[in-house]
């Protein structure tokens, strides 16, 4: 059933029958399989038959706080008896006067795709198109059931809970600022397993609206259900943000809206939608800023692994076959993967710069294009290997400020870091400027290009204030990264680096690692923040 609105737990009645019972059990909102038509199904836990409700003839009556008539047409035959056209009429009740708001808006939504009959119907001056979302004209349609395949499973959700890091800082961030949500209204956007749902329920709000868009919601539901202390404050709510109602502006957004790079998967737009859809005036958003860290690196052992990749094309005789006519394409393919792994921050060889993101105020456009310009100072002489990058988010609480950072030689997330590496490396001297520009493009498969370039100046004496020595460029595409999640090389001090190639390469099919001294391993110099 696509995008449906689900509410676990109602009860119902068909005034209809000769003898009325309620009987608890769930409403969903949907499309019927079968013709495609908005209805509204009524279901008892464990019966197979339900009360199918066609939305494009049906109304809604209100008749209490959380009680609601819903009235639509039926028809009976008999053998021997002409159709006959009647109402049925069922009742509705709900378990909150928030669930009531949400059930009622639902109602009507769902009843608005329907133009003249049933939806699907043709017109006499054409056939109905349904409209897209926001989400739906800017992202490919598989690349959105994919993603959303992705989190509809437990395991993934494991993976994430299981980064205490980023749990426990959320925890932390809710909890050491109680007075941010005690008697709150609370949207968490992208709601998942439920689980920073039930931090803000505990943290004492009024009431939460989970919205999750992927079948995780089943899973979501029953773990709400089966915390019923703080469920009972926690309504799901099946969708997109782009497209689902809610019955009350929120107080405070919670959200993980953070992929890769910080920007990856494009979530980032979907918060600040919800922000301007849900927010109330003066509200909070938890995160609250995000910096995007970046820093120039040196790594050989790297660069060679990349390189190395390609050499499998340089065979001339491989079953008879040349394979070197595509061995520029390979190296060139290699280096355009962004390294997703855990580094140790002495490999960076300047202090980071960084890029802020204000989620409270920026517009969704400007996560479209960020382009970043570039320049840092060379610490030592060395080979410019690329650039690395990092992100952290701040929860700008009213008790407490709480950052939650992926940076190297932190403790490691599952974001872990980011480094694009150029095909052709800088050389500098200590003292050097290195300028450049980070250029991030969106697109319709839910990330983002990525153009690199840097650019080593002149330096010294005579040197031109805006002269440009050497400069090397990149095209690199964030969804397709190389995961090289192994624990963190040895570090390898900067003058240990500038070994010949071919004998780095030769050291590296050895099987072997340069050593390094129990004082070269204390000089720690890190270039973090």
């Amino acid at each position: 059933m696509a995008s449906a609105d689900m509410f676990p737990n109602v009860s119902f009645s068909d005034v209809n029958a000769a003898a009325s019972q309620e009987a608890a059990g769930k409403a969903v909102f949907g499309l019927d399989p079968a013709s495609g038509a908005p209805r509204l199904s009524l279901v008892r836990p464990g019966a197979e038959q339900a009360f199918q409700i066609d939305l494009s003839d049906a109304q809604i009556f209100k008749l209490g706080l959380m009680e609601w008539l819903c009235v639509s047409g039926e028809t009976e035959a008999k053998a021997g008896v002409e159709e006959k056209l009647f109402s049925r009429a069922i009742k509705v009740v709900l378990r909150t006067e928030a669930e009531s708001k949400a059930f009622s808006l639902a109602f009507q939504r769902w009843k608005q795709q329907t133009i003249s009959g049933k939806a699907g119907e043709s017109l006499e001056n054409g056939s109905i198109v349904a409209c897209k979302s926001k989400f739906d004209t800017k992202i490919e349609a598989s690349s959105a059931q994919m993603y959303f395949h992705y989190y509809g499973q437990l395991l993934h959700q494991q993976n994430m809970l299981q980064d205490f890091v980023r749990t426990g800082t959320y925890y932390a961030a809710v909890m050491e600022n109680r007075a941010d949500f005690e008697g709150k209204v609370v949207v968490d956007v992208g709601a998942g397993s439920g689980i920073l749902s039930l931090f803000a329920a505990q943290a004492g709000a009024k009431h939460v609206y989970a919205v999750e868009a992927s079948e995780m919601v089943e899973h979501a539901q029953r773990l709400i259900s089966g915390n019923p202390s703080f469920g009972q404050r926690i309504t799901i709510i099946k969708g997109k943000v782009e497209e689902v109602e809610l019955p009350e502006k929120a107080d405070i957004l919670i959200s993980e809206p953070m992929g890769t790079l910080l920007v990856n998967e494009r979530m980032l737009e979907s918060y600040v939608i919800a922000r301007d859809r849900f927010l109330a005036p003066d509200g909070k958003m938890f995160p609250t800023t995000g910096r995007i860290h970046m820093a120039p690196f040196s790594d050989e052992y790297l660069y060679v692994e990349m390189a190395n990749k390609s050499l499998f094309w340089q065979q001339h005789n491989f079953f008879g076959v040349d394979l070197t006519p595509l061995h520029g394409s390979a190296f060139d393919g290699y280096f355009s993967q962004p390294v997703v792994d855990a580094f140790d921050p002495r490999l960076l060889i300047s202090q980071s710069t960084h890029h802020t993101l204000d989620f409270t105020s920026m517009k969704e456009e400007d996560l479209y294009e960020i382009d970043i310009p570039l320049s840092f100072v060379s610490s030592v002489g060395t080979r410019v290997h690329g650039l690395a990058c990092w992100f952290d988010v701040l929860f700008n609480g009213s008790t407490v400020q709480r950052w939650l950072t992926t940076a190297p030689g932190s403790p490691t997330t599952h974001w872990y870091q980011l480094r694009c590496v150029l095909a052709q490396p800088l050389y500098v001297m200590a003292g050097q400027e290195i300028t450049g520009r980070l250029h991030l493009v969106a697109h319709s498969a839910q990330s983002y290009t990525i153009y690199l370039t840097m650019s080593a100046k002149m330096w010294g004496v005579g040197a031109e204030p805006d002269g440009i020595l050497q400069t090397s460029t990149a095209k690199l595409e964030l969804k397709e990264p190389y995961y090289r999640l192994s624990q963190p090389q040895a570090y390898m001090p900067q003058d240990q680096q500038q070994l010949p190639l071919s004998s780095l390469q030769a050291q590296m099919q050895d099987g072997l690692s340069p050593g390094i001294t129990v004082e070269q391993e204390r000089d720690s110099a890190a270039f973090t923040r």
